[in-house]
């Protein structure tokens, strides 16, 4: 019944377990790859904006189908307030009578950003490509 002491020096170094990180490097190149690939596929809205001033200022046009959206996110078709249900259908018959006009939104800027997007949703449902967003300087 002899116990032998062991020193510290004496016991056999303890091994730390290696992680691989090969299969999770490779997961992460296959993501990347794959981001790089559909990227340019991706579609994103975008808007091109006009330079200002005096001389490119676009006036209303007065054969136009303008739509106003005031501060209050109420929808106004020439002059008077309507809901988007009922716009849609007015715009479905101006589209079809003339399928070339672009409708000019006069959108508030306290309005909610919302409003705007319905309203763009609603003139793509309908068959426009196009529109004109006409802001007023503060």
């Amino acid at each position: 019944m002899h116990k032998r002491f062991q020193s510290p020096l004496d016991q056999e170094p303890i091994e730390e377990p290696l992680i691989n990180l090969t299969p999770l490097i490779d997961v992460v190149f296959v993501i990347l790859i794959s981001f790089i690939l559909i990227a340019p596929i991706l579609e994103v809205d975008s808007v091109d904006l006009a330079r200002g001033g005096p001389v490119e200022k676009k006036q209303l046009q007065s054969n136009s189908l303008s739509i106003s959206v005031h501060k209050d996110n109420s929808i106004w078709y020439q002059n008077t307030r309507v809901s988007i249900q009922e716009l849609r259908e007015i715009l479905k018959k101006e589209k079809k009578k003339n399928p070339h006009t672009v409708p000019q939104i006069l959108h508030d800027q306290t309005a909610e950003f919302g409003t705007y997007q319905t309203l763009k949703n609603t003139l793509e449902s309908v068959g426009f490509e196009q529109m004109d967003v006409i802001l007023k300087p503060r």
